[in-house]
């Protein structure tokens, strides 16, 4: 029978989680370079400890993390950290963290999905106020201040959003403020 060979199947399956791991691990190399920016000895930046811990626990090797921390030192590589900020459906407040190479070329991909799935993009702190910053084991993080209540509805269109955001390459996470009814 035709397109039902063993190796075929593995060959699809592999493939896709091949995908899905290089998306992490680019995430969390970028994430260990911009921590490197500041301080590239861990011993004395806990932002980078954490970053590698985290990387180490998604079986980044070792080079490639070291490669990262020694771009980020020598300049090869210019990236930026940004937050963007966007309404979601049901007027749910985004705020997306990135960092990128390209900040125009990651803002036309963000406005695009949420074009694409009932989103608009936010003026700078238009949003931002429905947040307080935190940290939580040495990584900067964002709470809601003023939870909003969604419909069944809108929250079932959100929870297709977030993934769609979290899979462009340049973001690292999305938060809302988005309480489900």
């Amino acid at each position: 029978m035709a397109g039902h060979s063993h190796w075929k199947q593995i060959k699809h399956h592999k493939g896709a989680a091949d995908i899905k791991r290089g998306i992490l691990f680019s995430k969390l190399l970028a994430a260990v370079s911009a921590a490197a920016k500041i301080e590239s000895n861990p011993d004395f930046n806990p932002r980078l400890r954490t970053t590698i811990e985290k990387a180490r626990a998604a079986s980044v090797p070792q080079e490639n993390i070291e490669r990262a921390i020694s771009k980020a030192t020598s300049g090869e590589v210019v990236t930026e950290e940004a937050v963007f900020e966007a309404y979601g459906p049901g007027g749910t407040a985004l705020l997306i963290e990135a960092i990128t190479d390209s900040v125009n070329r990651t803002v036309a991909e963000i406005k695009l999905i949420l074009r694409d799935h009932n989103g608009k993009w936010a003026e700078p702190g238009s949003v931002t106020w429905a947040f307080e910053p935190r940290t939580e084991e040495n990584t900067p993080m964002w709470a809601a201040k003023f939870p909003l209540e969604i419909s069944e509805e809108d929250n079932k269109k959100l929870q297709e959003l977030i993934p769609l955001l979290e899979e462009q390459q340049d973001v690292q996470r999305v938060y809302t403020n988005a309480r489900p009814i």
